[in-house]
This record gives structure tokens, sequence and C-alpha cells, in this order.
């Protein structure tokens, strides 16, 4: 039929008695409906009829005109019910703008009305946290009902029921609202009545469910798995899973092996776990899942196992896992081991790995043996009975649960473990102590240090070092550049300068120490020992508080996240401690050595110092506190601190439980909504600080929205400028795994008429970008360099160099503009002293570790980096106190590829990197100014001169020859040709001509050596090179990197950087290994020195031992008779000589004399 210009005729078919007429005429409709829907709409409702009309022989025909009729008018919500009516009319096989809108229409209804089903526990919070704070007295259970009370805005008997990422206040879930008159009116309401007729959802899950085959027989997969995630369909994805695995198997037909296909389903969905899905509770019903999925398959991925079992918190899986590996004696499944033990101590808390170790099996030694006492040096190790008792009670835990315990001793007992799996188990446990992935990072950092000390001594030179602030920025510049490296060679080359330091100065210069000697376990304590408290001797000079608190802070640096016998050193000082400037480092060393251990003692002796309310030492305290706690959520603790952070008038000790109370809630997420909500309703700007503070650490990494638009929102809303400062600083926090989207939402704020907003836009955009050198960040921040306030020029410049840690010219050629704005802001005389500050902090952390260390907020397995977030949170807490820069030094992580071999050995062997040599190459070192000596220039004679000497030259001949029998011959130069000209002196010239000569030869082997340097150039410069063992590699250099199929060694995962565990292909053969230069043969740290010992020490009698130690230790040593002398103005200290008394004369006297 041709096509209609009018439907008129058509249309008044409808109105005909006869059934047969009306069917033509929807016929006719259906085929044109794009060009006369605009004359059926006000029929509309006679269509509508047809299909209600039960007699009615062609319904469903009826239901697909009027379908299409509001597609075209954009009514989509009703168009899909009415499709969904046409049943198979509407014909999914059709290709069409139509069927592609009602299709995506029904996919967001099916994940609206998934959405809709019964809630488990997937929005409520953590079980520990459901009485987070406790009603008043009087019964108060709000806010603003508790007002009176110290503990203003906790008085809930419960958690809101609403988190702060409730899915019903998210923009991203579905919003069926129709555009238009529809039939909903509500936003976020759910389908009418019709479309939630029986019928309806019937079709519209068949269609879903059709949907679904499609993608099966097409091999799209990850479709129906995003779908499944959306709706919350758990089954979905599951029966997604093992689909693609079931077809592989088809097409292998029979062929034995694992089913790749379903692998990559699920390492996409821990993808989607930990980027997309921001909820925990669902999150860890999908890693649930995942994991009992893995678990079925006869060779799993043992690593995405590891990875869900970190996000689960489940040691106990964690340790079965291990034993099960090892159990198995192949030596590549120990080796697989070995890796997830690595993998596990990057991931997870102390107090987890501890619980690993213990739950792993032992030797039980022989009963006649009496337990012997444990050693300084091995006292996290537990004595022989105490790992049968605590194994007998996880047995009988495991037993009352139906859970089989085949990792405790006792169980072990009856089945002797062989030799070497009684090995492996060591090993695992040396590995989950942290010792060897330490001890590795120390050996890369100590032999690949490229720290550019002429830069270091610019900075120096620069800065006048009697003014306090700038002495700090210098040594901070210092640790950072040799952070990890053990190279303290500039202190003692500067004795003079670090002479300068003063209190809170010598404080950070000790401290420093422990950042350059960060890792060096096995001399971290000689290291520090002229500087640690002693009792005091009678007849000795008393060494200087700051270097003491200094030198705890320092201890606790070097043995950071590594719960050893430093922790039981610093705690004994710390509790002996008198002196407040002693507990202020003590309980700094104390908060970063026993990190995340939830050690209820050490927090109970950090209480009893709080509640001394000294501010000076309140503040350390308070921080402390919430990092022995950290990620705990424990819910006496946060009480305490919120109780006591009202009762004290001290802003210092209020700022340090601020940010206490933030560490406890590290990673909580929704466990943390009713202490953030509490806190920001607070009036005291301090807490709703902290309570920002909270919002950034327990979402951090998370992507949420939520968060997102509330840290927004109070960065334009509240009174403070403090609070506004950390709302836009926290969103690099919150985004750091995006750090693309960083730019763009903070543009705007970057040009707030506020410079508190300013300076945090730039601080955000250095957090979530730090070491990604994006070209985004970097225009925004390049104008703030030039702002009008010191402090937010201060902070664009430590962002820039966050951001481009690690980079050359090759890989952003604006780095060497960059680094010349560092260095000549430091060198300006006009500069502020604040912004002369972040330029020398900031050449410090451009050059982090020896230029081989990155910031990373997450570690080589994507997961969240524990001491990196938490050392970055406490480092822009520099703004009110200097020291605590020193912790940024948690952030550095080393950017190396460390191959281990199955004995745990680090072998000599080459692997392959699939780039040019200079994309990835060091930036060139600061080229050292040589002040060219002056030219010799010739010198004049006068020819006057030159005759009157020949004319006595002659002369004297002439009476030589005359006083002599025989004649010579004339020996005198001819001069009958020189005539009047000016002579010069001939030794001159002949000094030029060597010169000259010497000139010209260098001038030709470099004219000889240049085509060959060229050539070289171009040779290296050749796609693809070869690298070593424990070489510098990138995060963005990874993906290039290989292991030739000819090499010996072979990796058991892809590498990602870090340790990587190696499978020997040919182990018969003799093996050749790197030699560890950092590792010296040194005594193991013992118990504190004997009043002898030490008595000896100040008597100078220490002989050859004392002078070996001080050629181990270097520049610390050296330092020590600097950094130990008490400061003049402090008290006990030697006074200034008085000054001599002067006369003087006054007027009068003056006229009286005269």
């Amino acid at each position: 039929m041709p096509g209609l210009t009018s439907a008129a005729g058509v249309v008044s078919f409808l109105a005909e008695p006869e059934p047969e007429l009306q069917v033509f005429a929807l016929k006719v409709l259906n085929d044109q409906i794009d060009s006369l829907w605009t004359e059926l709409v006000e029929s509309i409702g006679e269509v509508e009829a047809l299909y209600e009309n039960p007699s009615f022989p062609d319904r469903e025909l009826a239901a697909l005109v009027v379908a299409k009729v509001y597609y075209n008018l954009q009514e989509y919500h009703e168009s899909m019910i009415f499709a969904l009516a046409a049943g198979k009319l509407f014909d999914l096989d059709h290709e069409g703008d139509f069927e592609d809108t009602i299709i995506s229409k029904c996919v967001d209804t099916y994940i609206a009305w998934s959405g809709t089903a019964p809630a488990t526990n997937v929005n409520q919070p953590p079980p520990q946290l459901t009485t987070a704070f406790p009603s008043t007295a009087n019964g108060a259970s709000s806010i603003s009902a508790g007002l009176a009370s110290p503990t203003t805005p906790f008085s809930q008997s419960t958690l809101p029921s609403k988190s702060l990422l409730s899915r019903q206040d998210s923009t991203t879930s579905f919003d069926p609202a129709p555009q238009g008159n529809g039939h909903v009116t509500l936003s976020g309401a759910l389908p009418t009545a019709m479309a939630s007729q029986a019928s309806v959802q019937k079709q519209l899950y068949a269609i879903i469910d059709e949907l679904f085959e499609r993608c099966f027989a097409g091999g799209s997969y990850r479709q129906v798995i995003g779908i499944a995630v959306e709706a919350r369909k758990l089954d979905v994805l599951r029966r997604a899973i093992l689909r693609a695995s079931e077809d592989e198997k088809s097409q292998r037909k029979g062929e034995d092996g694992n089913p790749v296909r379903g692998q990559e389903l699920m390492e996409y969905v821990l993808e989607i776990c930990m980027n997309v899905v921001q909820e925990r509770g669902f999150r860890n019903e999908l890693l649930q899942l995942v994991l009992d999925l893995l678990k079925d398959i006869p060779s799993p991925d043992y690593f995405s196992i590891a990875r869900c079992i970190v996000y689960l918190n489940e040691h106990t899986m964690a340790s079965e896992l291990l034993v099960q590996l090892v159990q198995k004696g192949d030596p590549k499944l120990t080796a697989i081991a070995y890796q997830i033990a690595f993998d596990l101590y990057d991931n997870s808390t102390q107090e987890f790995l501890k619980t690993v170790r213990d739950e792993l099996p032992r030797v039980p030694k022989a009963p006649s043996t009496p337990p012997q006492p444990p050693t300084s040096a091995d006292r996290t190790q537990a004595e022989a009975p105490e790992p049968q008792e605590s194994d007998q009670l996880l047995r009988e835990l495991n037993d009352s649960a139906g859970v089989a315990s085949s990792n405790n001793g006792n169980d072990q007992s009856e089945k002797p473990l062989s030799e070497e799996a009684q090995k492996a188990f060591d090993s695992i446990r040396t590995i989950l102590s942290g010792t060897k992935t330490i001890e590795l990072d120390l050996e890369f950092l100590f032999r690949s240090n490229r720290t550019d000390t002429a830069l270091l001594n610019k900075i120096r030179d620069s800065l006048e070092a009697r003014n306090s602030i700038f002495h700090t920025a210098v040594t901070l510049a210092t640790a950072f550049m040799h952070a990890g490296t053990t190279n303290d060679k500039f202190f003692r080359e500067s004795l003079e300068w670090l002479g300068k330091a003063v209190n809170w100065s010598k404080f950070t210069a000790t401290a420093a120490l422990g950042v350059i000697h960060r890792g060096n376990l096995g001399q971290g304590q000689k290291l520090l020992e002229p500087y640690l408290p002693k009792d005091q001797i009678a007849g000795t000079n008393p060494s200087s508080a700051y270097s003491q608190g200094g030198s705890l802070y320092a201890l606790g640096l070097i043995y950071a996240n590594h719960e050893t016998f430093a922790l039981d050193l610093i705690r004994d000082h710390f509790k002996k401690a008198t002196e407040e400037v002693v507990q202020h480092g003590g309980a700094l060393g104390l908060g970063v050595a026993g990190m995340a251990t939830g050690d209820e003692s050490i927090y109970e002796d950090l209480k009893s110092v709080l509640y001394t309310d000294s501010a000076l030492n309140g503040e350390a305290v308070g921080i402390a506190m919430g990092l022995i706690m950290l990620g705990t959520g424990n819910i006496k603790a946060l009480e305490d601190m919120i109780q006591y952070a009202h009762d004290t008038q001290h802003e210092k000790i209020v700022r340090g439980l601020a940010l206490g109370m933030a560490l406890i809630m590290y990673n909580r997420q929704e466990g943390a909504d009713g202490l953030v909500n509490g806190l920001l309703d607070d009036p005291d700007p301090i807490l709703r600080y902290g309570g920002i503070q909270t919002l950034a650490l327990a979402y951090c990494g998370t992507g949420s929205n939520k968060a997102v638009r509330k840290l927004l929102h109070v960065a334009v809303s509240d009174v403070s400028d403090d609070v506004r400062r950390i709302a836009v600083m926290s969103l690099g926090f919150i985004l750091f795994r995006k750090p693309s989207n960083v730019p763009r939402m903070v543009e705007l704020l970057s040009e707030s008429y506020n410079p508190h907003v300013r300076y945090g836009a730039a601080m955000a955009l250095g957090i979530s970008c730090a070491g990604t050198g994006l070209d985004e960040a970097i225009d925004l921040l390049e104008p703030m360099i030039k702002d009008p306030t010191d402090f937010v020029r201060q902070g664009a410049l430590i962002s820039l160099s966050m951001i481009m840690v690690q980079q050359n010219e090759a890989m952003n050629p604006k780095v060497g503009t960059i680094r010349k704005t560092l260095q000549k802001a430091i060198s300006d005389r006009h500069e502020d002293a604040m912004t002369k500050f972040g330029s020398a902090i900031s050449l410090g952390i451009i050059d982090a570790g020896g230029r081989n260390c990155n910031i990373s907020l997450q570690t080589q397995t994507g997961n969240l980096n524990m001491s990196g977030i938490v050392g970055m949170a406490v480092f822009t807490q520099y703004w009110y106190w200097f020291p605590l820069t020193h912790f940024l030094s948690l952030s550095f992580t080393p950017t190396a590829v460390i191959g281990l071999d199955q004995d745990l050995e680090v072998p000599s062997f080459k692997f392959y990197s699939a780039t040019r040599p200079s994309l990835f190459d060091y930036p060139p070192e600061q080229e050292a100014k040589q002040e060219d000596a002056p030219e010799k220039v010739k010198t004049a004679v006068l020819s006057t001169t030159a005759q009157a000497k020949r004319r006595a030259q002659k002369k004297e001949k002439q009476q030589r020859r005359e006083s002599m029998d025989i004649d010579q011959s004339p020996t005198t130069p001819k001069t009958a040709n020189l005539g009047d000209k000016m002579d010069v002196d001939e030794s001159a010239i002949k000094t030029e001509e060597g010169q000259d000569s010497d000139k010209v030869d260098g001038e030709k082997k470099e004219g000889e050596a240049a085509p060959e340097a060229a050539k070289k150039k171009l040779e290296k410069e050749k796609v693809g090179y070869l690298l070593d063992n424990m070489s510098r590699v990138l995060p963005v250099q990874r993906k290039f990197i290989s292991f030739p199929s000819d090499c010996r060694y072979q990796p058991v995962k892809k590498p990602t950087g870090g340790v990587i565990l190696l499978t020997d292909t040919t182990p018969s053969e003799p093996k050749s290994l790197l030699e560890l230069k950092a590792k010296k043969t040194v005594k193991p740290a013992a118990a504190p020195a004997t009043l002898q010992d030490r008595v000896n020490q100040v008597l100078g009698q220490r002989g050859q031992e004392q002078e070996a130690d001080s050629r181990e230790t270097g520049g610390a040593a050296e330092a020590a008779g600097v950094l130990t002398a008490v400061d003049e103005d402090v008290e006990g200290g030697e006074e200034a000589p008085v000054p001599r008394e002067f006369e003087y004369n006054t007027d009068e006297e003056g006229d009286g004399d005269a």
C-alpha cells in the first residue's frame, strides 16, 4: 500500500462495529505510525479501549500501536507498559529506535523492581556499631534533644536508619517517573498499578530472560553481570558465571583445563566490587559469592581468592589457604603461597597478620624442654605453650561452628609436619611479619639511590638556617630525598648547619633520621642509641629533651607498621618520661609503630597521659590513640575521646582527638555515618573539622557520590574557613581511584574568592593525582603558583611536586619548568617564608627516596594502602604542626620489581621492557655551576724595553768573548727582523701554546667521540631493552614488562611491581644470586643498656666497639653530638654570660665637666 498522507480515513475505521475493519485500521496505522502518529494522538483513547476490551480479537496489536504513539510522545514509561502487553508482537530482533528504547526501559524497571525486594543486611551498618552512642540520661535520642550533654551530637540509641549512601537518596538509582503527564508523579516511585499487574511483570521478566539468553549466545556475559549487579540479583550473577564456564567446556569438547572465561568474569566482578559498588554490605555478599565459585574450580585463581579473603577480613580462610597450598608439596604451589603471603602483608593490618601467623601450624616442642624466655629480637613470636592453647581454643570454636579446623597445632601433632613444610611455614611467618619485604625495599633504595646532592646543598645555602622554619624545611627536604636509603651523609657534612637547630627544629631533625633509615630493622636501635632517653647520671650533662623526643618519633618511623621489640621499647620510654616533649615524641612513635594493632594496654597508657590535660603532648596522644585503634571502630575509645574533647579547653587536644576519631573510623563506610552526622552538627568548628576527616577516611577510595555531595555542600556553606578547607581537600581522599575526575570537580573551587578553599582545591589535586603527571591537574595548579596568598602558593607547589614525582621530560614536558620554578622560589629574596617552606619540601617530595619512590594511596594489587592513606591524612596537618610532615614518608612506595626464587633468595636475571630507555629514565640532576678560572693574558713587553735588553745582552756577550781565548760563534737570536714590534714574554708564549695544543687535542677528541656518542644514543633508543632484577619500574611501565620465554625464571603471577615470586625452570643448574649491599652483619638489638654501659659511654671507654659502631652509623653518630646538646634557653642548661657593665654620661654631666 502506498504511503498515506492523512490518517483520518483509517482512524474512522476504529469507530466501526466490525472487528475486521478495526483490525485492518490498526495494521495500517502500525505500519505507518512514524508519519501518522500526530493524527492518532487525539484518538488514542479509542485504541486503548480496544486493548482493554476482552472480546477484541487482536488486543496485542492495539497495545503495540498505543506503545508506539506514547513512544513518539516521549512517554517512555507508558510505552514500555503497552509494549509488554503486546506480547510476541513486540519483536526484539527488529532493529530500531523504538525497540532499543523499550528494552532499555525494561532493564531499568527490572533493576528498580529488584531494588524493592525485602531488604537484607546490605544497607545495615556493621554489627559492632549498631549502638554507637547510647541515649542520654533523660531519654533523649535525637541530636536536638541532647544538646545539654557533653556528648551532644552523639546521643542516639542507634545509628541512623538511612545511611550516608542509602539507595533511596542515590541519584544513580533508577527513577521511573515519566516525563510529561505520566501516571507516576513522585521521583523514585515505582510503576503504577497497571504496571504492577502480574501479567506485565511476567512479560517483563520473560523479556529480560530472553535478553540474557541472547547475551549468553553472543558471549556477552559481562552485560548480564552488569545488570545482575545493578539489580542485586546474585542468582543471576551465579548463573552467568557458571554458564560461561559450561559454554567454554562444551567448546573444548571434553578437553581438560580450567574455565578461563569464568575466571575472567570473576576478576571482572572483583573489579566491579572495588570500583563501582559503594555499599559495604552488598560488596561483601558479592565477594562471598565469588569466593564460593572460586572454591568449586579444580585449580582456581588463588590470588583472586586471596583478594576476596582480604576484603572480607577472613583470617581463618587465609591461614587455611596457605596451609592447603603448602601441604600439597608442589614447589610451584609453595611459591604461590609465598606470593600470597607477600600480598597479605601489603594489604592487611598488623592485627590480621598476627592472627594468621598464630593460626599456622607449628612443630610442638618436647615436654621436657623448658620454654626459653623470649629475647628482645623475637618478642613478636609467642612461646611454645601459647600457640597450643590458642589453637585449642580455635579448634573448639571451629568445631562448635561446624568448621573443619585443619590448621591448628594440635591436629598437626597427630600428623607431623615434614621438614620442607615446616621450613615453608617458617618462611611464611617471616613474610607475614613484614621483615622480608622491608629488607628487600631497603636494599633496592640503598643500591638505586640517585639523590641529587648538589640540589640539596643549594637548598641549604639558599635558606637562612637561623630561621627555624627554614631550618625545618631543609631538614624535611633532606629526609624525603633520602627516605629509606640509609644515606645520612648530608648530616655528617653539614654539622655547622645542623648545630643551628634549636627546640622543635632539633626535634624535627632527629626525627628525620627515622625517615632516612626507615626499614633499617637491623640497626635502627643502634643508630638512635645516642639520642634515646637515658637515666640521668651524676656528673654528666643531660641531653636535649627535644632530641630525646625526636629519637622516639624516629624509632617509630623506622619500625613503622611493624610490630617488633621497638614497640615495647618506645612504650617503656613513654611511660618513664616526665618531659612533655619526650612524651610528645613517644606518643607519635607509639602510634606509627603500633598502627592498627588495636592494643588496649597501649591505648590505656596513652589515655592516662591525655588526662593530664597538657596541650603540648595532648595533640600527639590523640593522634596516637587513633593510630593504635586504626580502622577498628572501637566504640569505647570513641566515647572516651568524644567526652574529653568536650571537657578540655585546649584546642590542640581537641584537634588531635578529632583526627584520632577519624582514624578509628578508617574504611568503615556506612558504619561511620552516625559519628559523621554528629560531628558535623557540633558547634565547635574543630570537631566539625574532625567530622570531615572522618568522612574522608571512612569512604576513602570509594568514589561515593553521596559523600562527595556532602563535602561540596560543607565546602560552600560552613562558616569556618578551616572546615571549608578540609572539605575541599577531602575530595582527594574520596576520588583518588579516579584521578581524572578531580580536576573537573574542583575547577570552580580553585577560583574561589576564599584562599582557604583555593588551598584545599590545590591539595585535593595533589592527593588524588599523586604520581600521575595528569595534565589537567597541572593546568589548574600552574596559575595558583602566582596566587596573591602565600599559603595558596605553598599548597600549589606541594601538590605539583606530588603529581610530578618520578616524572621526566619524556613523560611530561612540563616537569623541567616546574623544577626550575621550585628552585627559583627558594632563591628569591622577595618570596614569603611560607612559600619558601613549601618549595623546599616540594623539592624533597619530587625526588623522594633517592628518586625511586612514588606516592601511592593504593597497593600494587589495587587495594587501599592503609599506611599510605594514614600518612597522607596526618601529613595534611602540617598546617598546624610541622613535625607531622614526616608522616608523608609512609606514603612513599618503592617503584621496583624484585624477583625471588622459591628459596626466597634474590637471583640474578633479566626481564624485558618493551619501551625506549629514555621514556622512563631518571630525570637529569642539578647542574652545579662551575666558575671558570680567569684566562691568563699574555704579558706585554714594550719595544724600547726589548731593545734595551738586547743591547745589554750583546754587550755582555762581547765582554765574554774578549775575556776568552777561543772565539765562540754568536748564539744570540737574530733581531734584525723584529724592528720596533711589541715583544711578549717567551715563557707565557710557551704556556699558551701548550694550552692551545691541549685544547685543540681535546676538541679533536670530542669531535671524534661525537659520532660514537650519537651512535650509542641511537642504539639505546631502540624500542625494547633488558632490565636487571631489582630494577626501577614505574607504575605506568608495568604494562610493558614481560619475562622472555627463554628466561630461566618465570613469575607465578602477572608482574604488578614489588616482590614477585619466581619458579626456576632449571633448578638443577647452579644459580647466580645478587649480593645484598645494604644488609650488614650487626648484633641483634638488645634490651636497654645497663648502668655500667652508660657510664662507659659517658667516660668515652667504648674502645674499638664504639669506633666500629660509629663507622656503621655514619652521619647519625656524628650528628648526635650536635643534636643532643642542650639549648641555652632550656631550663637547666648553661646560661649565657652576663654582659659587662658600661658607663654613660648624661647631658647634664657632660656640661658640668666642661
